[in-house]
Formats: structure tokens, C-alpha cells, sequence
């Protein structure tokens, strides 16, 4: 269950970086942003590929 909290915290952890380009416009934050989201996905798929082992094991 691990995994699934640092998922939540991580993208919690986003919301400034949001803010900042969507309500202010701030270029610099929108960068963070497309990182982060790269991030986000590669920690998804480490989920899904973990949930098939776990899966294809019993």
C-alpha cells in the first residue's frame, strides 16, 4: 500500500506547480508540470507492471 500513498502524496505535492501556470501563467511552473506528469506515468506503469506479478503469482 505503500506505493498507492507515495502516488497520492506525490501528486498532491503538484498542486502548487498547477496553480502557479494555469492561474498565473508562470511558464517555469508549466515545465514542472510536464516533468512531473512524465513522472506520474513512468510511477504508473512501475504500479500496473507490479499488480501483473502480483496477479500472475496466485
Amino acid at each position: 500500500m505503500s506505493k498507492y500513498a507515495n502516488l497520492k502524496s506525490f501528486v498532491e505535492s503538484l498542486e502548487g506547480d498547477f496553480s502557479k501556470f494555469y492561474d498565473k501563467g508562470n511558464k517555469a511552473a508549466g515545465t514542472r508540470v510536464r516533468k512531473a506528469m512524465l513522472d506520474l506515468k513512468n510511477m504508473a506503469q512501475d504500479i500496473r507492471v507490479d499488480v501483473q506479478n502480483i496477479k500472475n503469482q496466485g
